[in-house]
C-alpha cells in the first residue's frame, strides 16, 4: 500500500487552474498500473472495474481526456472497457496509434521490429534468461517481461545491456519498466506523445495533467513541467507502488495505486460538476 502524499504548490495551482477553466484543460493517463493493476500476464490486465466509469463521467467536463500507452491503442480500449467513453482519445504506442470514436489509426512498423521479433528467442537462449521469461509482441514493439522469474530484478538486470545491443542493432530504443524491457521505434515517447497531441488540439491549454506510475511516464512529466515552464499550470500524480519510486519523488499528488486514481478521477469529477 502506497500513502497519499499531499499536493504540492505546484500541483494545487494546476488543479485549481483545471477547476477555473476544465473546458480548455487536458488531461492525461497512462493505463498498466494507473489504471489497470500490474499483473504477471499482460495479456490477463484489465481495468479498474471504476476507471471506466470515472473516465466517462469526467470526459464531458474537461477540454480533452488522453490515455497515453505502450500498449496497442486498440488493446488498451478493449483491456480498458473505454469504447463507450465519449470523447475519449487512447494514444498507444507511446503515440504511433491513435483510437478515438471507434476510428483507429495504426503506422506500419518499422522493419527494426520484424528483425528484433526474429532475433529475440535466439539472443534470451545465449543469455541465459530464465524459462520463466516471455516475449510480449505488441506489433510496433515487443516487450521481454521478467515478472514471473524467481528473480525478476536479477533476470531483469541481466538481459538489459543484452536487448540494448539488440536494440541498437536493430535501429530501435530500449525502454524499461516494470520488470519489463521494452524494444519500440526511437522518436517518440510518452512525452512527444503528450505534446503533438496538444499542438494538434490548436489552443492552449488551461491545465495539463499527467498521472503514471513508471519509468516510461517521466517523458510524460517533463512534458507537464516544460509546459509549466511556458506558463501552463500542470499536475503530476503518481499512481505508487513499491516497485518503483522516481514518478512518487517528482510528482505533486501520489495515490495508492490504480483505486487511487479512480478515486481522484472521480473526486475531480465531482468538483467539477
Amino acid at each position: 500500500m502506497t500513502s497519499p502524499r499531499s499536493v504540492t504548490a505546484a500541483g494545487a495551482d494546476g488543479l485549481d487552474a483545471i477547476r477555473k477553466s476544465p473546458s480548455e484543460a487536458v488531461l492525461g493517463f497512462d493505463f498498466d498500473g494507473t489504471l489497470a493493476p500490474i499483473v504477471d500476464d499482460p495479456a490477463a490486465a484489465r481495468a479498474h472495474p471504476g476507471a471506466a466509469p470515472a473516465l466517462a463521467r469526467l470526459a464531458p467536463l474537461v477540454g480533452a481526456l488522453v490515455i497515453v500507452t505502450g500498449r496497442p491503442a486498440a488493446v488498451a480500449v478493449e483491456y480498458g472497457g473505454f469504447e463507450d467513453v465519449e470523447g475519449l482519445v487512447v494514444l498507444g504506442q507511446y503515440g504511433l496509434e491513435r483510437w478515438e470514436s471507434g476510428v483507429l489509426t495504426v503506422p506500419d512498423p518499422p522493419p527494426g521490429v520484424a528483425e528484433a521479433r526474429a532475433k529475440l528467442p535466439g539472443v534470451l537462449e545465449a543469455a541465459g534468461a530464465p524459462p520463466e521469461t516471455f516475449i510480449e509482441d505488441k506489433g510496433q514493439a515487443v516487450a521481454v517481461h521478467t515478472r514471473r522469474c524467481a528473480e525478476p530484478q536479477v533476470a531483469f538486470e541481466r538481459l538489459r545491456s543484452i536487448l540494448a545491443a539488440l536494440a541498437e542493432r536493430t535501429g530501435l530504443t530500449l525502454e524499461p519498466g516494470r520488470f519489463v524491457l521494452e524494444l519500440r521505434p526511437p522518436g517518440m515517447d510518452k512525452g512527444r506523445a503528450l505534446r503533438s497531441f496538444i499542438a494538434d488540439r490548436g489552443a492552449r491549454p488551461s491545465a495539463v495533467l499527467f498521472a503514471g506510475d513508471d519509468l516510461g511516464d517521466l517523458a510524460a512529466f517533463d512534458a507537464v513541467e516544460a509546459l509549466r515552464a511556458e506558463g501552463v499550470p500542470g499536475v503530476l500524480v503518481c499512481s505508487g507502488s513499491a516497485e518503483v519510486t522516481a514518478l512518487a519523488e517528482r510528482a505533486d499528488l501520489v495515490v495508492d495505486g490504480p483505486s487511487g486514481v479512480v478515486e481522484f478521477v472521480g473526486k475531480l469529477a465531482d468538483s467539477l460538476s
